[in-house]
């Protein structure tokens, strides 16, 4: 199997709840926040141009999240709690009808912390 992975970038803030008052995520704070998407060819082949996806077709990728997640408060933006693994799980099923390749996503809010949804296959 042949895997890419691509990474792009957004800077928004949110708040987390049902955390105890004392919890700095309880208030209202921003992240520059990473999002890795990694595709594979479904099989040992690529395709006639020898690559899993052509990173540019991914551009849909980066126009959404520049024009929806961008500098935009995520609480406002989503129906649920934005946690990383959150995002992670929505940012995969927004994108996994046109990119049926896609196989993980990961969500970094710092460089130290991620977090990365992978559907169960079958």
């Amino acid at each position: 199997m042949f895997t890419i992975k691509k990474e792009f970038s957004f800077c928004a803030s949110h708040t987390l709840e049902n955390l105890t008052t004392d919890h700095p995520c309880s208030n209202i704070h921003g992240h520059n926040y990473i999002v890795e998407v990694e595709l594979q060819s479904a099989t040992f082949t690529l395709d006639k141009t020898g690559m899993v996806v052509d990173y540019k077709k991914l551009t849909f990728i980066k126009e959404h999240i520049d024009q929806h997640l961008d500098h935009k408060h995520l609480n406002d933006v989503v129906d649920f709690s934005p946690t990383a693994e959150n995002l992670a799980k929505y940012i995969f099923d927004l994108f996994s009808k046109t990119y049926p390749q896609l196989i993980a996503v990961t969500v970094k809010e710092t460089p130290k912390t991620s977090a990365r949804y992978t559907p169960l296959f079958g």
